[in-house]
């Protein structure tokens, strides 16, 4: 049962459009910037009734002298993840909007189930500008040629689809997504068999991402392919870390747009940078950003 609010109590949120600078576009995303009192249970109820991919709770950590520093649960209206990029980013402008109104800049730590992100916001004339670091990333299994064409056969793709020569991989900034780099398409991808979640298990994967390399457009669904994702930041640095890897990208200093939702009639553009280690040659880091708009407000009673 959903924990009642107090008769004098309200809770309050604010809508933000990510990965965009205009309003009704871009990833639509509720920031609930006081949800101290509430229950898990609460919170996803909440996520439920608000119908966004994503909603984000908001949590004190108990350190009184540093109101820069938050606690903050992401939601999705099946589960709750240890990480997300749009609700990070969403949710540090709403801090910046609420608690530093009167700086053009602002710094904030957010601590997720997956550990603590650290989020720069810049205010502008009508939006905000915020980027993530999301670490170093973490390459795991690539696909074999069996497992490769189950995975295609249940995104409705073929091999002639894939681009030549770069591999399907896990790539995880936070979340494990498995890149499914194509050549072709991208317009057809959808998840068509039952059990996804399942088959991205056996190669530890929580997610899929088809990326259109030429391009660099993707997409992504919740495992059941009933809902599609507007702007993933979750998976935009595991993306920019993949082509770096394979030499498709700049490293240290290029800045590389990721676009996605196009097909839901809502445009994303995400901005990734890869920083590489100057001895050896591997990724010390990658940063994930981008434009958030303010649309509304409003509270529950």
């Amino acid at each position: 049962m959903m924990q009642p609010l107090q008769p004098s109590q309200s809770l309050e949120y604010r809508h933000v459009d990510v990965f965009t600078r205009e309003p009704l576009s871009g990833n639509g995303l509720t920031v609930f910037p006081d949800a101290g009192s509430l229950t898990a249970e609460t919170m996803q109820l909440v996520t439920r009734e608000m119908r966004q991919f994503e909603s984000i709770f908001l949590l004190p950590t108990g350190d009184t002298d540093d109101t820069y520093h938050v606690r903050a649960r992401v939601f999705t209206m099946e589960e709750e993840l240890p990480f997300a990029g749009h609700p990070v980013l969403g949710a540090a402008c709403v801090l910046h909007e609420r608690l530093a109104s009167g700086h053009e800049r602002a710094a904030w730590t957010l601590d997720l189930a997956a550990g603590a992100v650290r989020v720069s916001t810049v205010r502008r004339d009508g939006w905000y500008e915020a980027t993530m670091s999301q670490g170093r990333p973490l390459f795991g299994a690539t696909a074999g040629a069996e497992f490769a064409r189950q995975i295609l056969a249940a995104l409705n793709l073929t091999e002639d689809d894939l681009s030549t020569g770069l591999p399907l991989a896990v790539v995880s900034t936070g979340l494990p997504y498995l890149i499914v780099p194509l050549a072709s398409g991208l317009e057809r991808a959808a998840i068509v068999t039952p059990g996804f979640e399942a088959l991205l298990a056996q190669v530890g994967a929580k997610f899929v991402y088809v990326l259109h390399v030429a391009t660099c457009e993707g997409r992504t669904w919740d495992n059941d392919g009933r809902v599609e994702d507007v702007a993933t930041g979750s998976a935009a640095g595991p993306v920019g870390a993949y082509l770096v890897q394979h030499g498709l990208a700049k490293a240290s200093g290029g800045e590389l747009i990721v676009h996605q939702g196009r097909f839901l009639g809502r445009p994303s553009e995400m901005r990734v940078r890869v920083d590489v280690e100057a001895q050896g040659g591997e990724i010390a880091a990658v940063y994930v950003g981008g434009d958030v708009r303010m649309v509304a407000r409003g509270s529950f009673d």
